[in-house]
C-alpha cells in the first residue's frame, strides 16, 4: 500500500504562477518549466497575478519585480497578507540585483531571489527546494 501511496504522489505536478510583463519571459520560462512536468499559469502584472491568485492556488510563484499597474513588491506583500496564500513560495526572478531590493523582497517574505537572466539550472534547484517545502 505504502509505495502505491508514493507512486502516485510521485505524478502529482507542480503548478507554477509565472508573472512577468515579458512576453518573451514568460514564454522562454513556461517552455522550461513545462519540459520539466510543471503545469503553468502566467500573468502579465501583479494585478492579474492577484485574479488569478483568487481562482487557483499555485504550488510557487515566478514574480517579476518591475511591472506596470501593480509591481511584484506589491503583489509579495498582498500574498503575505492574505491567509490563503500566506505560504505560497515566492521565488523572485529580476533585473534588479542590488541589496537593497533583494532585502525588500526577503524583508516581505519572498523565499528566494535570482537575477535575469537566471540560469535555468539555478531554478530549477530553487524550484524542487520551495515545492518540496511547501507540500
Amino acid at each position: 500500500i505504502l509505495s502505491g501511496l508514493v507512486g502516485s504522489e510521485m505524478c502529482i505536478r507542480d503548478r507554477v504562477l509565472v508573472v512577468d510583463d515579458s512576453v518573451t519571459v514568460r514564454k522562454v520560462t513556461s517552455r522550461l518549466l513545462e519540459r520539466h512536468g510543471m503545469n503553468v499559469l502566467t500573468a502579465k502584472d501583479g494585478v492579474d497575478a492577484m485574479a488569478l491568485l483568487a481562482e487557483h492556488t499555485p504550488d510557487l510563484m515566478l514574480l517579476d519585480i518591475e511591472m506596470p499597474r501593480m509591481d511584484g513588491f506589491e503583489v509579495a506583500i498582498q500574498v503575505r497578507n492574505d491567509p490563503r496564500l500566506q505560504h505560497l513560495p515566492i521565488i523572485m526572478i529580476t533585473s534588479r540585483t542590488g541589496q537593497k531590493h533583494r532585502d525588500r523582497a526577503m524583508a516581505i517574505g519572498v523565499n528566494d531571489y535570482l537575477g535575469k537572466p537566471y540560469q535555468e539550472s539555478v531554478l530549477l534547484e530553487s524550484i524542487a527546494l520551495w515545492s518540496k517545502t511547501h507540500a
